[in-house]
């Protein structure tokens, strides 16, 4: 760490510490807490902005609840790291997002106070009556609080969710994270008072409210009693969605105001209340971030950086991104083509596409967190004979996975598919791992699914998804950066399921899928130099359909087979395999393997770390090759040629 003055937060080993201290010191507390997070974060990179808005909240929850009793979940877990530091994990703080360390989101098996894992949004209302249900039938008392951002609640899952509680009578505390909006200061001190007053008591009708709040507000503050009286009406959710929903409704609150937040916490606690509860609180993301407002690392995710100056230490090199040589190509399509349209669910700047936003806005729609929708929306358009483009993360794209086979696939729309961050994705952990697309769509009738093994071919791929209209077709590429390859200024649409030969050789090949190639091309390197084996090298290109011809070529001319994809069992390697055996090539003068990703959760790691405890780096790939071969190489017989 570095030399911070944290003398409050040394005090605090458990929460038990935390709730010892005086009321008086808990905003000191606070600021500690947010420089101790700045901290943590300029050394290991992560989510920083969601963090530093929810961190007078982190304390106020934890000094009223019961914690981990009491039980607290965090959607997503972007913002979780204050609350890590003080549920017993501040002496591992620096390890987050590192091997062996800390998760950069919530973890079960990590903390009792991490109650539910995260990692994708919208989850935390669904749990947490999962939760206030069971400990209902199991006749326990506990409060259950699950605090949701308002960007998690685009998703409708938020909403099947409120639906399911407000119509029951269990207890729960949903809290409501709005960054998004402002609140002045007198209608914020107004709706915290009237929060507190209508927490701390029962009224039978809003009648009694409204005449206790104007008795409290002297004549000749006419305005502010008027206002008060609004607010009274606002707070208690007469009109409010979730009140409809059927919860009892409070706020706005500043949600930065310990003086706000405790007493309307504590009123919560202690109080009987029959049924959920929805606190709608105001915070601002990334407050006290030292460095300037336009700072792009005050709203999300951060790479390491300067913890004075707030110099970001990026990679070396100035490679293209995959995401952004996809976006670019598609730019350059639309242009040209008003029917080519991008869809993505709150990821414009994660897939690249603000880019395109700027060249052409009305042919690109954020539809929110919302990836059921994304894909159906985009089905709906593909029948208008638009040439929708969903560019989604692989990871959540399993959240659309039912719209894909049921309003895609089965009626052969043409919607193309850019899956972005496809294979592992390094310190973002088993949560966000793009790696079990391979397998899900391989198995979907109609589907055809493209892998570039470097950028330029990502730009060929690009351009034949978009002159592809006979049905569904996908792009899946990794995220950072490409290798370097050229890029025509003029891509062409690819022969669809057609392989190409990088290197000619025999006895062993290796087939190989998307962006392994680089890997591969260096295991052939070495079988050449360490062996004298000159193996042959095929870019698959296509995961489905895969070429048969191709395949049938290789078992006629090679012993040995080595099947090479980033991805989880089930895959691309699945589907050759499947072929081979039903075409009858395999038999005892041919061998084949697959090297894929290990059937277990793959955590959090160094994208190269994570390839070579999977053994898909070059020497883990080289010793399978061997073992392959080892028969032939024994005897003598491997062709040198």
């Amino acid at each position: 760490m570095t030399d911070l003055q944290t003398p409050l937060l040394d005090k605090i080993n458990t929460v038990e510490d935390l709730r010892q201290l005086p009321e008086s010191q808990l905003r000191q507390l606070a600021n500690e807490l947010r420089d101790e997070t700045i901290s943590a974060v300029s050394q290991t990179g992560g989510h920083l902005g969601a963090g530093l808005g929810v961190v007078e909240l982190t304390v106020a929850l934890h000094f009223v609840f019961n914690t981990p009793h009491d039980r607290l979940i965090w959607d997503v877990g972007h913002q979780a790291y204050p609350h890590k530091i003080l549920t017993d994990r501040r002496s591992r703080i620096t390890t987050l997002r590192q091997k062996d360390g800390l998760s950069g989101f919530t973890k079960r098996s990590e903390s009792v106070f991490d109650p539910f894992g995260a990692g994708h949004s919208s989850t935390s209302i669904s749990a947490g009556f999962g939760m206030a249900v069971a400990r209902d039938l199991k006749k326990m008392r506990n409060h259950v609080i699950s605090v949701i951002g308002d960007g998690a609640m685009s998703a409708g899952m938020a909403y099947e969710a409120l639906n399911n509680a407000g119509a029951s009578k269990s207890d729960m505390i949903v809290i409501l994270n709005d960054n998004d909006m402002s609140i002045s200061q007198p209608v914020g001190a107004l709706s915290a008072y009237l929060s507190e007053l209508i927490t701390s008591r029962p009224y039978h009708s809003l009648r009694e409210l409204v005449k206790e709040v104007a008795n409290r507000f002297p004549t000749e503050i006419g305005q502010a009693a008027k206002k008060a009286k609004n607010l009274a009406r606002e707070i208690t959710g007469n009109q409010s969605l979730f009140s409809k929903l059927g919860f009892f409704h409070i706020g706005p609150i500043d949600g930065h105001d310990l003086t706000h937040l405790l007493p309307i916490f504590k009123n919560l606690r202690d109080r009987d209340i029959t049924g959920p509860v929805l606190v709608h609180i105001i915070t601002e993301k990334g407050k006290g971030h030292p460095f300037s407002d336009s700072s792009s690392e005050k709203y999300h995710a951060v790479p390491k950086f300067n913890i004075v100056t707030g110099e970001q230490k990026k990679p070396a090199g100035n490679l293209p991104s995959y995401s952004s040589v996809f976006a670019d190509t598609l730019t350059n399509i639309a242009l040209k083509d008003k029917k080519v349209i991008a869809i993505t669910a709150a990821m414009t700047s994660g897939t690249g596409l603000t880019k395109m936003i700027d060249a052409c806005p009305n042919q690109v729609f954020d539809v929110g967190i919302a990836e059921q929708h994304a894909v159906t929306f985009a089905a709906g358009m593909a029948t208008e004979g638009m040439r929708p483009f969903c560019a989604l993360y692989s990871t959540f794209l399993q959240r659309g996975y039912d719209q894909v086979i049921h309003d895609v696939c089965l009626q052969n729309l043409p919607v193309r598919f850019a899956i972005d961050r496809a294979g592992l994705v390094g310190a973002d952990g088993a949560t966000h791992a793009g790696i079990y697309d391979l397998a899900f769509l391989s198995c979907l009738p109609n589907m055809i699914i493209m892998c570039p093994s470097d950028e330029a071919e990502l730009a060929h791929m690009t351009y034949t998804a978009a002159s592809f209209d006979k049905g569904p077709i996908a792009v899946r590429y990794p995220r950072g950066s490409g290798i370097g390859a050229t890029i025509t200024e003029k891509a062409t649409p690819l022969s669809i399921g057609k392989s190409r030969i990088v290197n000619e050789g025999k006895n062993l090949a290796i087939l190989s899928i998307g962006t392994m190639l680089e890997t591969c091309k260096e295991v052939v390197s070495l079988l050449a130099k360490k062996r004298g084996v000159n193996a042959t090298l095929v870019d698959a290109r296509f995961a489905k359909p895969i070429d048969k011809k191709m395949l049938d070529k290789l078992c006629n001319t090679h012993s040995s087979l080595l099947i090479v994809e980033e991805g989880a069992p089930g895959g691309f390697s699945a589907q050759v395999m499947q072929y081979l055996v039903n075409s009858g090539h395999l038999d005892s003068h041919f061998k084949m393997r697959a090297a894929t990703l290990p059937d277990k959760i793959i955590e959090h790691a160094d994208h190269n770390v994570q390839l070579e405890s999977a053994g898909l780096d070059v020497f883990g790939l080289l010793k399978q090759s061997e073992n392959l071969i080892s028969n032939q190489l024994e005897m003598g017989k491997i062709a040198q040629t």
